[in-house]
């Protein structure tokens, strides 16, 4: 069997980010970890999979009906960063307290001073939308949560979570690999993504930017191709039974049930651009890897 986390529920809140510190969506995700964790969010499921006698290879999971894309912000502590991080932005940049009190700003490229920060216990570093944030000269797109650590700076990326799987995909695949390989990734990377929003690591953030999570490397890793890959499955998730599927993978076959044969399904990296490469579709290759799942799309409102 494969990592599940936890069912798909429905409430009554928007499933957009609001830009400010506190987003109502995320607050209730973070303050209920297990059991009704997520919020305004529900899954139009697929009951079954799309069997085809005449197929060759691996049978299709049923593609979900379109829907409207569901605006979610997704929280990664940027532990690779170290507690010294150098901040800037590739734009002007405002430094904010908790209650949006500006503490400084600054020019592109100019460097934000930490030692308020230490003081205040809380600040927020934001950008222009067409700019990005700098951590150690990598840039993010969306906006930081700064909190004092150890005696230096925890660092938590703010960012829409399709911006963030188009970055993963880019981290985690070639983006010149087979179109459906990347779109296949964009699932199982969406729900991994999920599963750690609904039950996070922290208080403060739902997952890291280190190999215990997924590849992230910020806008490093972003483009065209990536970017379509996650908008073409935009919502879509690995589902089982009104559950989110923890979608484990790894780089090939055997690495994959070394790291994770105990644990269950996984999908093998490689195995997906071979079987793109063949001719399958990213729903044939999710099909192959996590069988009994289905594929879910998210979308707000109630049952």
């Amino acid at each position: 069997m494969f990592g599940l986390g936890v069912a798909l529920q429905s409430f009554g809140l928007s499933g957009s980010a609001s830009g400010s510190a506190s987003d109502p969506l995320l607050d209730a995700l973070m303050a209920q970890p297990s059991g009704p964790a997520l919020a305004a969010v529900r899954s139009e499921r697929a009951a079954h999979r799309l069997e085809d006698p005449s197929q060759q290879g691996p049978a299709a999971l049923r593609e979900p009906a379109a829907g409207a894309p569901l605006q979610l912000e997704i929280r990664v502590a940027l532990l690779s960063a170290g507690l010294q991080p150098n901040l800037s932005a590739t734009g002007v940049w405002q430094l904010r307290d908790a209650n949006g009190r500006v503490l400084q700003q600054g020019a592109a490229g100019e460097p934000v001073s930490v030692g308020q920060v230490l003081q205040m216990g809380e600040a927020w570093l934001l950008t222009s939308r067409s700019a990005a944030v700098l951590v150690n000269g990598r840039a993010y797109a969306g906006r930081l949560r700064l909190l004092p650590k150890d005696g230096g700076l925890e660092v938590i990326n703010h960012l829409g979570l399709e911006s963030y799987i188009a970055a993963v995909v880019g981290a985690e695949m070639p983006s010149s690999w087979a179109m459906h390989a990347l779109k296949a990734q964009a699932v199982a990377a969406r729900s991994y993504a999920l599963a750690h929003m609904a039950r996070p690591a922290n208080r403060h953030w739902h997952l890291g930017d280190t190999t215990r999570w997924q590849a992230y490397k910020g806008l490093e890793r972003v483009n065209s191709r990536t970017l379509e890959a996650a908008a073409r499955t935009s919502g879509i998730i690995l589902s089982y039974q009104g559950a989110i599927v923890e979608s484990l993978y790894a780089s090939n076959r055997q690495i994959s049930l070394e790291a994770h044969g105990h644990l269950g399904a996984s999908m093998s990296q490689h195995g997906a651009r071979e079987l793109a490469e063949e001719g399958h579709r990213y729903n044939a290759i999710l099909g192959r890897y996590y069988p009994g799942a289905s594929l879910a799309r998210l979308r707000a409102g109630a049952l």
